[in-house]
């Protein structure tokens, strides 16, 4: 739609990653905030964040690559290129959640409410980078004639009229965010909310993975409906056990 989204001195300012920095900026703002809210040492909590915002992306970014095997074999030098997106959020926690163990121990964060805090800060980025895949093209519906699709482009520039998969997904962020805002006081134990949000990312991206362009033909099931099952039993799980420290 807009892959370039404007030109600084010259050089090209990609939409994808332009919306990646501003999402994590104003997500690294929303968790300070919500540190103070809980009564947190809020800068071991940005110290925190920082440190793990690095790991978390290339977490996410490795299995987009994983993901797309295929594609990225053939050309390597593209793994790297975060101006063309692709980032999968669940890698970003396949890293981020067991490295901030050791982390929140040295900085004497309890594991529990800094992820309820960082819930904050991911829902916030997420909503952005869903819009920065939307001006990029990538992450796109697949082809639909169903009430409410739009015309928007493909990762390879083929305009459609699609299912607009990229705004459903910040529009569901925004609906978690919302939600965590009203109940984050009211859950009976930190982390609960770090759960919370995690199974209700994990169902919709359940129903909303499907809605997205398939690369390979007669493949529905993805590895993205495997994670999200086995995150939305764990969650699940741990929300009527005795939860996170």
């Amino acid at each position: 739609m807009r892959r370039v989204l404007f030109h600084f001195r010259g050089r090209p300012i990609h939409s994808y990653p332009a919306m990646l920095y501003v999402g994590l900026v104003a997500g690294v703002v929303a968790g300070n905030y919500a540190a103070h809210v809980a009564g947190l040492d809020a800068f071991r909590v940005y110290a925190a964040t920082i440190a793990l915002i690095i790991p978390s992306l290339a977490g996410a970014r490795l299995l987009h690559v994983a993901s797309h095997w295929s594609v990225y074999r053939l050309d390597r030098p593209r793994i790297w290129n975060l101006s063309e997106g692709g980032m999968a959020q669940y890698g970003g926690l396949v890293l981020g959640v067991p490295l901030s163990v050791p982390l929140l121990a040295a900085l004497d964060l309890p594991f529990g409410a800094f992820w309820d805090i960082g819930s904050f800060t991911m829902l916030v980025g997420m909503i952005f980078t869903r819009f920065g895949c939307l001006l990029n093209g990538c992450c796109s519906g697949r082809p639909s004639t169903m009430w409410g699709s739009l015309d928007l482009p493909n990762r390879m520039g083929i305009w459609e009229k699609r299912i607009p998969t990229q705004l459903l997904e910040a529009g569901w962020a925004t609906v978690l965010l919302v939600s965590s805002v009203v109940i984050w006081q009211r859950l009976p134990y930190p982390g609960a909310l770090f759960l919370f949000v995690v199974a209700g990312y994990a169902a919709g991206r359940l129903v909303l993975e499907s809605t997205r362009e398939v690369r390979t033909a007669g493949r529905r099931f993805t590895i993205h409906h495997a994670i999200s099952l086995l995150i939305i039993a764990l969650s699940v799980a741990a929300l009527t056990g005795r939860g996170l420290l």
